[in-house]
């Protein structure tokens, strides 16, 4: 057997080729794709984003979902900036479409855009700049030889649009949460008598899809500034930490029932706000915040626009780790290579 024909065996002519690199942060896939997408117009990244709904879904199918991907893949597509000073756009997918801001994504993007060269990397810290839907967020990544350690990003701003806020749930009754923006909206329930775990995982994908839906079917949900970003994104479910030098552990369910590996950080920047709201926080102040697999985000408000106010800039930090590269093809007569999931439960 001749193995190393696999490795210089070339597809036909007719597949179509998308490369990616894929990685994680804080246990969450995030697959970059570096090569094979068409031109995505718009002067805005929220005007790409909407293109890409309308034209180019069947792309995201193929990246996310099986056999390629999983209903719990996360990926990001990267592009030119659309803001002068900025480095590069980004547009975050997952199983249900494109998301407007993904705070373990730009984690991620910091890892993989320096390790592999794409940005040219400074020390001890490198910055990037990075487009996305919901505005353009700084990402500082600390580098030594090369090797990126950590990367923080500070936030689109984020805010408070409801608490305490009541909804009936169908088979939970009566729920509480609080309603806040971090780059995407979230329901923040709390479950303090609960330790949310491993083994709660599909529960709490359920309780997500029911407090999701009830949620927008009671209320209309808006943002100040952009009517795209008026949606409820994901439900956030927090509970005691298992270690007493952290806050709390996050577990968010988001688009369908996909549960977050990672803390979340744009939940994290949402926590921050609410916290901030009921005067629990104040600027400079770190929390860590970990996730339903044990990893964690730390978090801190650097700057809030007066005393006791929802509206803060968060500034997230975390660590990510690049997995493999891969080629994907795309086969015209592969009926099942466009994507399909398979529902658990």
């Amino acid at each position: 057997m001749d193995q190393e024909r696999a490795l210089t065996w070339e597809p036909p002519a007719g597949w179509r080729r998308l490369t990616a690199i894929d990685s994680h942060a804080g246990g969450e896939p995030f697959r970059v794709v570096v090569d094979g997408l068409p031109e995505i117009p718009g002067e805005t990244v929220l005007q790409k984003r909407s293109y890409a709904m309308a034209n180019l879904d069947d792309l995201r199918r193929a990246i996310m979902w099986e056999p390629r991907g999983h209903a719990d893949m996360y990926g990001g597509w990267i592009g030119p900036p659309v803001a002068e000073e900025s480095d590069l756009s980004v547009l975050f997918l997952h199983n249900e479409g494109f998301s407007t801001m993904c705070g373990h994504g730009i984690i991620a993007l910091g890892k993989v855009l320096i390790e592999t060269g794409m940005i040219a990397a400074t020390e001890p810290e490198t910055t990037i700049r990075i487009d996305t839907p919901a505005g353009t967020v700084v990402a500082i990544s600390s580098v030594s030889s090369g090797t990126v350690s950590a990367t923080r990003f500070r936030n689109v701003p984020s805010f408070v649009a409801d608490l305490d806020a009541i909804v009936d749930v169908e088979g939970f009754g009566s729920v509480r949460y609080d309603l806040a923006f971090g780059g995407a909206f979230y329901a923040i329930v709390a479950v303090a008598d609960v330790e949310v775990s491993l083994d709660d995982a599909a529960a709490l994908a359920e309780a997500g899809r029911r407090i999701k839906k009830a949620i927008t079917a009671s209320r209309e949900i808006n943002h100040p500034d952009e009517p795209e970003l008026g949606f409820l994104y994901g439900v956030i479910f927090t509970g005691p930490a298992r270690s007493p030098l952290h806050h709390s552990r996050n577990v968010c369910v988001f688009a369908d029932g996909e549960i977050d590996r990672s803390p979340t950080g744009t939940g994290v920047s949402s926590r921050l706000a609410v916290l901030s709201a009921r005067g629990e926080i104040g600027v400079d102040e770190e929390v860590t915040i970990e996730s339903i697999v044990g990893s964690t985000f730390r978090g801190k408000i650097v700057e809030r626009s007066e005393a006791g106010s929802a509206t803060i800039i968060p500034e997230i930090s975390g660590t990510a780790h690049i997995t493999g590269r891969s080629e994907f093809w795309l086969d015209p007569r592969d009926t099942l290579g466009g994507g399909f999931l398979v529902a658990a439960s």
